[in-house]
């Protein structure tokens, strides 16, 4: 029962991992990267799908993405769909085929985006100790019916919370890799 809580919050807190990384990679650095278009949808026909399913998206330079979309209708629809997005791009095209080069972060648009970055962090911290608190609250449970001993439910707590700290410094790594990213000129 105790393995099967702590395996439990362990996933969880993983999963808890995986969603910072996701939503971190959205936000933009000076480099370009494919991931940044991820979130843009495009009228395909009448219906609305992910930019990746109606355009080859490809890094041209460090500082330069390249889409070349399917079908030549797509073009321009492509293009008013990144002007349109929360990016801030500026796509330019030639024949099929879209450029769109990264603009250079300013120094306060870079503390603002680490300010992002923290705060995303600290919601993921948050998530892993309610996770804690969860797992915690279970075995408490399973103590009050009788199912485990005094020292089984501390050395469970105990595990959990090993459990916690090491997600925790997973994320601090995350975040610090991030900030250096965004850091980097």
């Amino acid at each position: 029962m105790l393995n099967e809580i702590q395996k439990d919050a362990d996933i969880r807190m993983g999963k808890s991992i995986e969603a910072l990384t996701l939503q971190l990679a959205k936000i933009r650095t000076g480099r370009a990267h494919p991931s940044i278009l991820d979130h843009i949808t495009v009228d395909y026909y009448g219906s609305m799908v992910p930019l990746s399913q109606v355009a080859n998206i490809s890094i041209e330079d460090s500082r330069t993405l390249s889409l070349t979309p399917w079908e030549k209708p797509m073009v321009q629809v492509v293009e008013k769909a990144i002007m349109k997005s929360d990016l801030g791009l500026n796509p330019a095209t030639s024949g099929m085929v879209i450029r769109i080069p990264m603009p250079p972060l300013t120094e306060e648009r870079r503390k603002d985006m680490i300010r992002v970055v923290r705060h995303e962090g600290e919601g993921t911290k948050v998530a892993i100790r309610n996770i804690r608190r969860d797992a915690n609250s279970d075995i408490k449970s399973l103590l009050k019916d009788k199912d485990i001993s005094e020292d089984e439910s501390r050395g469970g707590e105990e595990q959990i919370q090993k459990i916690t700290d090491q997600r925790i410094s997973e994320v601090d790594k995350v975040l610090e890799q991030k900030e250096k990213d965004l850091l980097e000129i």
